[in-house]
């Protein structure tokens, strides 16, 4: 199984980015895909996550209404477009997916702990 990352770079605050993340390697239909962030000096944290079967989504509370996670099954790609944004938002940001039998919950994928496997990572860097 493989996640590649595209679309991090570095932006002025209130600019905008896109991230896109295709999966490959496996045949499920059923699994949760999202993005994680790692800032320098703080813990990994769930950004946003969308379930493949519900099409239910999770997003954290501080990108609530500038980051809009959204997928295109058929290419087990998922993307990010992030809005609006802010010196805080500069990590480097992580495509990860748990992959299922069944149905998988966008919100436990983000703020679980099971998480199959893992992109790269790209870097998104804001400048004030």
């Amino acid at each position: 199984v493989q996640l590649v990352e595209s679309g991090g770079g570095l932006v002025q605050a209130g600019g905008s980015l896109r991230l896109t993340c295709t999966a490959s390697g496996f045949a499920n239909d059923d699994y949760a895909i999202g993005w994680f962030r790692q800032a320098p000096g703080k813990e990994r944290e769930g950004v946003s996550c969308i379930s493949s079967t519900s099409g239910g989504t999770y997003y954290e509370d501080s990108v609530k209404g500038r980051f809009t996670i959204s997928s295109d099954n058929a290419k087990k790609t998922v993307y990010l477009q992030m809005n609006n944004l802010k010196p805080e938002d500069t990590a480097v940001n992580y495509c990860a997916v748990r992959i299922s039998s069944s149905w998988y919950s966008a919100r436990t994928l983000c703020l679980g702990t099971r998480h199959d496997y893992w992109g790269q990572g790209t870097q998104v860097t804001v400048s004030s």
